[in-house]
């Protein structure tokens, strides 16, 4: 093409005719997106199923992307030898400079398999602690949780002292999966094993702090071993695994300053801390019926030095004495 006198290479009408080809072709697909969304909702109605949403629009969202790329070649690149030639430079290319990009969709892929996890699973990925809200061909959105205490240290910082919510919503590149191991709460087994520890005074009645502490336990859990032992019979079906208390137990150790009970149990992946929460009202109410305190570190002060004490008093000039 020419345009006042200066020649614009690489654009002539056949290209030009190909450009309108290809903003047609985006136009077409974003038509027909927004009419399978529209399809989606009505089939699905308002079910409440998280996975089936997302499922749905991933299959849309890659059923796109199949079209967009067979179009796109088909208007651009119709001579297989011109089409093998661009496709070795483009991807020569993409290896170079983009291979996070690539690298995070090609996770994408083996993240829908569903190995390692899906939309509403509760996991840990790239230090990033939440629900799985999103799932896109590069990122994962996760809605953040706090830590529970015993994991206060690690990084980064949280100020909710429990698995909950924070508010804030992360995006991870998916090439973390690669890099460093995802931790799932949900994914095969939707049951966590939780401990409460309980520091008592020597001298306390220890059977009866065990039997307050069970009856606690098995009042809130009895009903959560029982479901989840269908769930880990499955789970020894796909996976070596060793067999696993369900029921509540109470662990006794003996320290310098006190007797430390545990109290471990099976609970949901999620709605923790309100158990914990429940079951620490019952035990305090339960070991004050039975005059049974809680232990804690305390200092005795055996003996004082004794302490001398000086005053001094001004000598006046004429061998008076000043005030003390």
């Amino acid at each position: 093409m020419e345009f006042f006198g200066i020649r614009f290479y690489g654009i002539n009408s056949e290209n030009i005719q190909k450009l309108l080809l290809t903003l047609a072709l985006i136009a077409l697909i974003i038509i027909l997106r927004a009419v399978a969304g529209m399809v989606a909702k009505l089939l699905l109605g308002r079910r409440t199923d998280e996975r089936a949403r997302f499922w749905t629009w991933q299959v849309i969202s890659l059923v796109s992307l199949a079209v967009f790329t067979l179009g796109f070649l088909s208007i651009w690149f119709r001579e297989p030898g011109s089409l093998t030639t661009a496709a070795g430079l483009f991807t020569a290319a993409l290896a170079f400079s983009l291979q996070k990009v690539i690298t995070s969709f090609a996770a994408y892929f083996i993240i829908l398999r569903g190995r390692n996890f899906s939309v509403g699973d509760r996991i840990v990925m790239g230090g990033v602690r939440g629900d799985v809200i999103a799932l896109g061909f590069m990122q994962t959105t996760i809605m953040e949780m706090g830590q529970a205490i015993p994991e206060q240290p690690d990084a980064p910082a949280i100020w909710v002292k429990s698995r909950q919510y924070t508010g804030r919503i992360v995006t991870i590149t998916n090439d973390k999966i690669f890099e460093k191991p995802v931790y799932n709460y949900s994914r095969d087994f939707p049951y966590i094993w939780e401990e409460m520890t309980l520091p008592i005074k020597y001298g306390d009645d220890c059977k009866r702090v065990e039997a307050i502490l069970l009856e606690a336990a098995e009042r809130y859990t009895l009903k959560i071993s029982e479901l989840s032992k269908e769930a880990l019979d499955n789970l020894r079906e796909r996976y070596f695994l060793h067999d696993g208390e369900l029921r509540p137990r109470v662990y006794m150790r003996l320290t310098d300053n006190w007797v430390e009970f545990t109290v471990r149990f099976i609970t949901h992946d999620h709605g923790t801390r309100d158990l914990k929460d429940a079951m620490s009202r019952d035990i305090l109410d339960a070991l004050d019926k039975a005059g049974i305190g809680i232990a804690s570190g305390t200092y005795e002060i055996v003996g004082v030095p004794p302490i001398k004490v000086e005053v001094e008093r001004d000598v006046m000039p004429d061998g008076g004495r000043g005030q003390e």
